[in-house]
C-alpha cells in the first residue's frame, strides 16, 4: 500500500469531491500516517503538497504538523507552516492548527516561534496554555513558565498536564504554591502531578515532602516509586531510598533501567551507608540486574562499574563486570571504565583507552577528559604528547576544556614548557585556563613567573586562584607577599577565605617558623579547623622540631580522622627526632592499637616505555641486589664530593649508626635513581641515546637525606633530577634545587 501512495492520482477524484468529500479526505489522512509511521516524512509531504487544495484539510494538516513535532523535523515544520499561511481562509483563526503549532514548535525548541504564535491567537483553550507551559518546562525557563502558568489562572483553570509540567521546573517555593493550587483543584490526587511534586521535592531537597507526597498517593505506578528513589538520592539519603527499593521488591511491584540507575546513583552519592552496606546493596543490584536481564544494557551495567569502582575500590569486580559487557560496549561504557582507573590505576587507564581505539570507537570529550586525568598520574609526559595528537585528530584542539586537561597533566608530568605551549596557543581561556597555569607554576615552584600572570589575568579570579597563589609563596618562603594576597581576599564577598585558604596560610606561617601568628590565624578563624588545617600545622612543627605545638595539632587530627596515619606518624617523628624514643613508640602503639597502617614510600621511574615501580628497600623486585649495588658505588662517589647522610631522617628508633645508615639507603627514591643510572649505562653500551634527563615520581614526601642525595647526583652524573612527591616538583640539577632547600 505504501509503495502505490506516490502513484496516488487526484484528477479523477475531483469530480466526486462534492458528492463525498469526507471518505477522500479520510483516505489522504491514513495515506499520510502510513507514510509517517514508515518514517518517510519526504514522501508523505509531497503526496500533500500535490494533493488538490480540497483536500488539504485541517486534519491532514494536524497529522503533519504532528509527525514534524514527533520526529523534531523543524525544517519540514516552517515549510508547512508557511505553506499554510498561503491558506488564509484555512488558517483563520483556526484553534486546532495554532495548537498543533505550538507543540510542534517547543518541541523542536524554538520557544520564541511558539510564543508568538501563542501571542497572535485571538482565542486560546487549555491545551494553548498548556502547551506553551510544558515547552518552557523542557527548556528549564522556570521564569516564563510560572509566570504564564499564572496568567493562565485569568482564563482558564489549568488541568493535570499544566500542573505537572510547570512544577517540572519549579523551584522550591513555586513550587509549594502550585501545590497548594492543586490541593484546591483536587488535582493533587492525579498521577501525573503527584509524580511531578515528587520529583520538584526532590530536587528541591526536600526529602519529607517528597515522602508526603508519595505516601499519600492512592495508586503508585512504577514512575512514581522510582520518582520516589530518585528524590532521595537527590537529598543524600541513600539509606532512604534503598529502602524504598526493598519495599517495592517485597511488594512486588517490579523495577525497570531507571530503578536499578536510581539505586546505583544513591549508593554512588550516599554518605548514610557504610562501606558494609553498599557492598551488599551492589551485589544484590549485580544479581537482580544478571536475573532482569537489564545487565546487558550499557547505562546499567557502566552505573554498576562506577559503584564497584569509585565506591567501593573494587577493580578487578569493576573490570571483570565490564569485560562480561562486550555484546554492549559503547562509547559511555568505555569511559565509564576509564574514568574509574585513571586516578587508581592511570596505567591501566591508558591500556583501556588503547583497546578502545582498537574496537573502532571514536572517543568524545568525556572519554578525552578522563584519560587526560589518567596522563596526569603517569610519571613522564610521553603519553600526555599521544593522547594531545589524538585530541588535535578527534576535532578538539581548540576546546577550552580540555586545553586546561592538557595543560594540568602536563604539569603533573613534569614539563612546564608544554603547559606554557597549550596555554599560549589557545584562543580563548576561562578562569580554569588560569588557574591551571598558575597551579603549573606553583606546583614547580616557579614564584617569580606566577605573580606576572596573576597581573595579565583578564578574568575575575576565584577560590582556586588564590589557592595557588598562597600556595606558591608558602612554598617559596614569600610569606610578606602571600599574607598580602590573603589579606586582599577580605575586600570582596566573593573572595571571602574559606578553610583551603586558611591552611595554605598556616602552611607558609609554620614552614617560616612563625608558630605564633599561625596560632592566631587559626584562633580568627570564621569556622571550626578541619584537617588539612592541623595537618599542615603538624607538618610544620615535625620541619621545625615543635613538640608542644605539634602534638596539639596531632590530637586535633585524631579527632577528626582518627584511621589518618599522618598524625600518629609525625608525632612519632617528631619525639624521635628530639631523642624520646619512649613516646615515639608510644604514638606507634597506638597506630597498632587503631589498626591505623602507614602508606608505604614507593617510587617509579620510567625506562625504555615501561614504568618501574620501587618500594622502601628494595621489596618485590628480583634485580634487588645489583641496585644495592649500584647505590653503594654512588653511595661512596657521593660521600667523595661531601655527602653526609642526615641521620634525623633515619626516624624509626634505631640505635646503631650503620644501622640507621642502611635504613636511608634504601629509601625508595634512591633506589629508584640507582636503578636509571644502571639500565642508563646499558642502554648506552648497547648503543642507545643517552639521556640528559632523570624523571622520578613518588607517592609520599621527600626527606630531607633524600633531598640531599639528589643535589650531588644531579652534580655527580651530569644530569637533571627531576622528582616529583606528593606535595611538588624538585628540579636538581648541579647540586642546587629549584626548591632553594625549602620545602
Amino acid at each position: 500500500m505504501i509503495a502505490s501512495v506516490s502513484h496516488i492520482s487526484f484528477g479523477s477524484l475531483k469530480r466526486f469531491i462534492s458528492a463525498s468529500p469526507s471518505p477522500l479526505n479520510h483516505e489522504l489522512i491514513e495515506r499520510l500516517r502510513t507514510l509517517v509511521r514508515s518514517n518517510d516524512l519526504q514522501r508523505a509531504f509531497s503526496l500533500f503538497y500535490s494533493a488538490p487544495l480540497e483536500l488539504q484539510s485541517h486534519q491532514a494538516y494536524g497529522a503533519l504538523f504532528q509527525a514534524c513535532a514527533e520526529q523534531r523535523n523543524l525544517r519540514h515544520g516552517i515549510a508547512l507552516h508557511h505553506h499554510m499561511l498561503s491558506n488564509p481562509c484555512l488558517y483563520s483563526q483556526d484553534l486546532f492548527l495554532a495548537n498543533h503549532l505550538i507543540t510542534m514548535y517547543t518541541k523542536c525548541g524554538k520557544m520564541l516561534y511558539a510564543r508568538k504564535v501563542f501571542d497572535e491567537m485571538p482565542e486560546r483553550n487549555v491545551v494553548s496554555w498548556t502547551s506553551l507551559i510544558t515547552g518552557y518546562a523542557k527548556e528549564g525557563n522556570e521564569q516564563e513558565g510560572f509566570s504564564l502558568f499564572s496568567a493562565m489562572l485569568a482564563h482558564c483553570l489549568p488541568n493535570e498536564f499544566a500542573v505537572s509540567s510547570v512544577l517540572t521546573s519549579c523551584r522550591y517555593e513555586a513550587g509549594k504554591q502550585v501545590h497548594g493550587l492543586a490541593l484546591k483543584l483536587g488535582l493533587h490526587c492525579s498521577v501525573y502531578v503527584a509524580n511531578a511534586l515528587i520529583s520538584m521535592y526532590g530536587r528541591c531537597l526536600d526529602g519529607y515532602e517528597a515522602w508526603t507526597v508519595f505516601e499519600a498517593m492512592e495508586f503508585k505506578n512504577l514512575v512514581a516509586w522510582n520518582s520516589m528513589i530518585a528524590s532521595f538520592q537527590c537529598c543524600n539519603l541513600g539509606k532512604e531510598a534503598v529502602g524504598v527499593f526493598m519495599r517495592m521488591l517485597s511488594e512486588g511491584v517490579g523495577f525497570d533501567r531507571a530503578t536499578l540507575l536510581n539505586v546505583c546513583s544513591s549508593l554512588y552519592k550516599s554518605s548514610d551507608l557504610v562501606p558494609d552496606e553498599v557492598s551488599k546493596c551492589c551485589l544484590q543490584l549485580h544479581c537482580l540486574s544478571v536475573k532482569s536481564g537489564f545487565v546487558t544494557q550499557a547505562e546499567v551495567a557502566t552505573a554498576l562499574v562506577k559503584v564497584y569502582s569509585e565506591v567501593l575500590g573494587e577493580f578487578s569486580d569493576c573490570y571483570k563486570l565490564f569485560m562480561e559487557m562486550s555484546h554492549c560496549r559503547d562509547i559511555v561504557a568505555w569511559t565509564g571504565i576509564i574514568t574509574a582507573f585513571a586516578v587508581y590505576d592511570p596505567e591501566m587507564a591508558i591500556h583501556l583507552f588503547g583497546q578502545l581505539r582498537q574496537e573502532k570507537l571514536s572517543p568524545d570529550w568525556y572519554t578525552f577528559s578522563s584519560v587526560l586525568k589518567a596522563c596526569a598520574g603517569l610519571v613522564t609526559a610521553r603519553q600526555a604528547l599521544t593522547i594531545h595528537a589524538q585530541v588535535i585528530k578527534g576535532g578538539f584542539g581548540a576546546d577550552t576544556v580540555l586545553n586546561n586537561s592538557l595543560i594540568h597533566a602536563y604539569a603533573k608530568c613534569g614539563s612546564l614548557d608544554l603547559c606554557k605551549r597549550v596555554f599560549d596557543d589557545m584562543d580563548s581561556r576561562d578562569v580554569v585556563s588560569w588557574n591551571s597555569m598558575l597551579k603549573a607554576y606553583s606546583l614547580h615552584g616557579q614564584v617569580d613567573s606566577i605573580l606576572p600572570v596573576f597581573m595579565q589575568m583578564d578574568i575575575k579570579p576565584d577560590s582556586a586562584t588564590f589557592i595557588a597563589l598562597l600556595s606558591a609563596c608558602s612554598h617559596a618562603g614569600r610569606v610578606e607577599e602571600g599574607m598580602k594576597i590573603f589579606r586582599s581576599m577580605f575586600e570582596t564577598p566573593e573572595t571571602l577565605p574559606q578553610l583551603n585558604h586558611y591552611a595554605c596560610v598556616i602552611d607558609m606561617l609554620g614552614r617560616a617558623e612563625r608558630f605564633t601568628e599561625a596560632e592566631e590565624v587559626i584562633e580568627q578563624m570564621p569556622m571550626v579547623p578541619d584537617a588539612v588545617v592541623w595537618s599542615a600545622l603538624l607538618g610544620s612543627c615535625r620541619k621545625h622540631g615543635n613538640t608542644r605545638l605539634g602534638k596539639l595539632a596531632a590530637d586535633k587530627l585524631k579527632e577528626l580522622e582518627p584511621t589518618n596515619s599522618l598524625s600518629y606518624i609525625q608525632l612519632s617523628n617528631i619525639y624521635s627526632a628530639e631523642g624520646s624514643f619512649n613516646e615515639a613508640s608510644k604514638s606507634r602503639k597506638e597506630m597498632e592499637t587503631w589498626r591505623v597502617r602507614k602508606e608505604p614510600g614507593l617510587s617509579w621511574t620510567e625506562i625504555g616505555n615501561k614504568v618501574h615501580e620501587f618500594a622502601s628497600g628494595g621489596r618485590r623486585r628480583a634485580d634487588r641486589e645489583a641496585i644495592y649495588k649500584e647505590l653503594e658505588r654512588l653511595i661512596g662517589r657521593l660521600k667523595e664530593m661531601g655527602y653526609v647522610p642526615e641521620m634525623r631522617s633515619a626516624l624509626q628508633d634505631i640505635e646503631e649508626e650503620e644501622q640507621k645508615e642502611e635504613h636511608l639507603l634504601h629509601h625508595s627514591e634512591k633506589l629508584a635513581l640507582a636503578f636509571a643510572v644502571m639500565e642508563g649505562r646499558r642502554r648506552s653500551h648497547d648503543g642507545g641515546v643517552a639521556v640528559n634527563l632523570i624523571q622520578i615520581m613518588k607517592n609520599i614526601r621527600i626527606c630531607i637525606d633524600c633531598h640531599n642525595f639528589m643535589k650531588l647526583a644531579s652534580k655527580l652524573l651530569g644530569k637533571e633530577i627531576l622528582v616529583r612527591d606528593s606535595n611538588r616538583f624538585h628540579h636538581f640539577k648541579d647540586s642546587s634545587c629549584s626548591c632553594n632547600d625549602y620545602w
